[in-house]
Formats: structure tokens, sequence, C-alpha cells
């Protein structure tokens, strides 16, 4: 396997990631011009591999799994380190639909002659080299490699120390993949060091690398964040809001705040606030708080939401600011849409907010006011997901505005250029 020599503990990581860089430059102007038809073979021979070394990457993850304990992980970081059979199938399964998805990568759109008689159009092609900086999921390893493959980017890719012995071992099957499709095996490198002055020359290659994706705990991006000097793709946090309008329909109400707060808690687009119209109020929050409370959700309420259910605990300032990736739940009861729009702008986090509401009038003017990368009319947040969205396997969400906004796929790991078309025509 053609890769950069893996530091000692004595060696020049700044060295190291520079040859790293200089590679992945170099794959990333074969990976351009890659046809659609080989990055599909590599993919479905990347996913063919790992579900042939199914069993090896279960045993290289046990050594992870075994480390973690003996360093005092908790359980919910040993859970998301953890591959089994199911998981290991997801991750094949995952870059058979990128290879089912339409290859962006040359697409012209807006062709149109201007007065002059030339055409002007916009092409799509890729970012170039990514810098992929995540924590604890191994699956990362073949989502990310697979999506900027297919999106014609070189990626390289630095997972968690703790995840070390799963990643090589998917990276192998990446390579194996790359390699029978013809591809140059330095399209996916994975940073053989776990030195964390890696990320820092990772984050400041400018000369190598065009973009960096951080996906990880809010300590890891606001790092990322305060110390690239290359472009970041992001989101922060999720604090995301279900607005109850008086308006709604109740039953859906129900049926849409349950789900935001309990389908799965440890995600990014779950519901951490529940806002309800007071008018409701009284309807509304007996029945989700019994059914909060039996599924084991701690409520933490407004003075007018613990009259109404008696016993929880008080919610303070700094609750309407967590994203607490736990069975916890923040609820306010506001006076109307504009007061529920007012808590979002000041508390949120620009991830995803949803409106139950009947009133089409007010479901407009939440789609358009609220400054949010996803927002949504009578539905669950938890749908916030590139899966769910039609884009495949993810590589993150941003919330910021430039270039790419909410679950990022293959369109987000392109840019456009403009193409112009003549004959022979020249400026008069």
């Amino acid at each position: 396997m053609k890769t950069a020599s893996k530091p000692t503990a004595d060696a020049d990581i700044r060295r190291y990631m520079q040859e790293v860089g200089q590679r992945a430059r170099a794959a990333a102007r074969v990976m351009a011009r890659a046809e659609t038809a080989a990055k599909d073979t590599a993919l479905m021979a990347m996913a063919a591999e790992i579900e042939r070394q199914s069993e090896a990457l279960i045993a290289a993850n046990r050594k992870d799994l075994e480390a973690g304990k003996i360093q005092g992980l908790d359980e919910a970081l040993l859970d998301r380190l953890e591959l089994n059979a199911a998981r290991v199938k997801s991750m094949a399964e995952g870059l058979r639909q990128i290879a089912a998805l339409a290859d962006p990568v040359g697409e012209i759109t807006d062709l149109n002659y201007r007065p002059s008689g030339i055409q002007v159009g916009r092409m799509r092609v890729p970012l170039g080299v990514i810098g992929i900086i995540y924590e604890s999921r191994p699956n990362v390893t073949a989502d990310a490699a697979g999506l900027c493959l297919k999106s014609g980017n070189a990626s390289i890719l630095r997972g968690g120390s703790e995840a070390i012995h799963s990643n090589r071992a998917i990276a192998a099957c990446i390579q194996a993949g790359l390699k029978q499709a013809g591809l140059p095996q330095d399209a996916v490198q994975v940073v053989e060091t776990t030195d964390r002055a890696a990320v820092g020359e990772l984050i400041r290659m400018k000369e190598y690398v065009d973009v960096i994706v951080p996906r990880g705990g809010k300590s890891l991006i606001e790092r990322i964040s305060a110390e690239a000097t290359i472009p970041v793709i992001k989101h922060l946090h999720g604090v995301c809001h279900v607005y109850i309008d008086d308006k709604a329909d109740l039953d859906k109400a129900v049926k849409v705040a349950f789900n935001a707060k309990t389908q799965r808690y440890g995600t990014c687009n779950t519901m951490e606030t529940l806002l309800v119209a007071r008018e409701v109020a009284a309807k509304v929050l007996p029945v989700l708080g019994k059914m909060y409370q039996d599924q084991g959700v701690e409520l933490r309420g407004c003075e007018a939401t613990r009259k109404i259910l008696a016993g929880i605990k008080a919610a303070t300032e700094e609750d309407w600011h967590t994203e607490y990736l736990a069975p916890i739940l923040s609820i306010r009861v506001v006076d109307n849409v504009d007061a529920a729009m007012d808590h979002i702008a000041k508390y949120g986090s620009a991830h995803t907010d949803s409106i139950v509401t009947e009133d089409i009038s007010r479901a407009r003017r939440f789609l358009r006011e609220v400054d949010s990368s996803s927002v949504m009319v009578n539905a669950s947040t938890r749908f916030a997901d590139g899966f769910e969205y039609g884009l495949g396997a993810e590589i993150g969400i941003s919330t910021d505005k430039l270039h790419a906004r909410g679950p990022v796929g293959l369109e987000g790991l392109t840019s456009v250029k403009f193409v112009v078309l003549g004959d022979g025509h020249v400026r008069k």
C-alpha cells in the first residue's frame, strides 16, 4: 500500500503531514478527471472488501474497545466506537448507496447565449483535497472516503486515537477498492499518527488542503474553527426546537414532538427545547409530559410549564442554550408564533427548527423568517439528515451560510466554475 511513511515518536510531524498533503494534491488532479464508472467500481469494491473483512474489522475494533475501557471511556462513547456485524454491513451498504447516486462532477447548468454570441454556463467541479477530522465513530472513515471519492476529491482522514485500529483496518479495505478500480491509492489517506500535532498541521496546510470538515464534540469544532487557516465546513452544536402553534392539530403535535426528542437522544438534530403556544399548553403538555416521563426523559420548564406539569425542574437561562444530547428536555410556554421565533433567534444554533400548525400563513412565515439550515412544518427535526434528504451518506451538517448549508452530501463537496463556449469570438 503506497502511503506516507508512519512517523515515529521522534519523527518530524510537520514533514510527515507535508508528505501526506503532497500526495493528496497529486491524487486530487487524477480524481478530478476520473470517470464515473471508475469511481463507482472503486466504491463497490470497497463495499465488497469491507464485507469480506468483517471479522477482521470487528477484531481490530475490539482492540480499540478494550483500550477505551481501560482509559475509562463512558458507555455512550464506547457505543459510538463499537463495530458489530450489523454496523459493518451498514458501512458497506452506505458505500453502495453512494455509488448509486448521480455524479455531480462535470454537470453544466444555466448555459445561455449572451448578446455577444458566446455561451456562458456553470460547471460543477470537485473542491480538491478535503481534510476530515473526526472522533469515535469508525464508520465515518468509510462514509467520508466514499463521499469524497464520488465527488472527485482526494481526502485526508484523521480519526480519533480511540479508534486507530478500526480506522486502519477500514482504510485497508478502501485502499483495496481504489487499487481494483485503477485509481490512485493516495486519493484516500488515513493519518497514521495519533499525535495531536498532526491536526494542527492539517488545518494550516493551505497549499495542499482546500477545506476542513470537523466531526465531533463542541471542543473539537471550536478548536478547529479558531485555529484553521483553511475554510471549514461545520456546525458547532444543535439546539433544535419544535414549536406547537395554537392552530396545530394536537395529535400531529404530540407525534412530532415526541419523536423529535425520543427517537434518538445523542444526535445533533434531536429537539432540545419544546415551545408551546399558551392557548394550547394546558391541553397538550399533560399528554406529552406523561409520555416523556414514561420514557425516562427529565423535563425542565418555565414557570408556566411548571404550573401545568407539577414537580418538574425549573429551566434556567443556561438550559435554553444547551444541547443536551441526552434524555433531558427544556419546555417553554410562549404567547404566539412571534414569541417562538424570537426565542429561536436568541437561543437557537441555526441547525433545525420545526413548527406544528395547520395555519398556512404562519407556516410560511416560520419557513421564511427562521434563519436555520433546516426549517420544517409538521415534521420531526430528526429528518434533518443527508440520507433522509436524498443526499446519500452525509459528510456532516453545516450551519454556515457560505458554500454549503444543512446536510452536506456530494453537491456540497463540489463547487462551480464559469465555462464559456465560443467560436472565434473576440470582445469589441
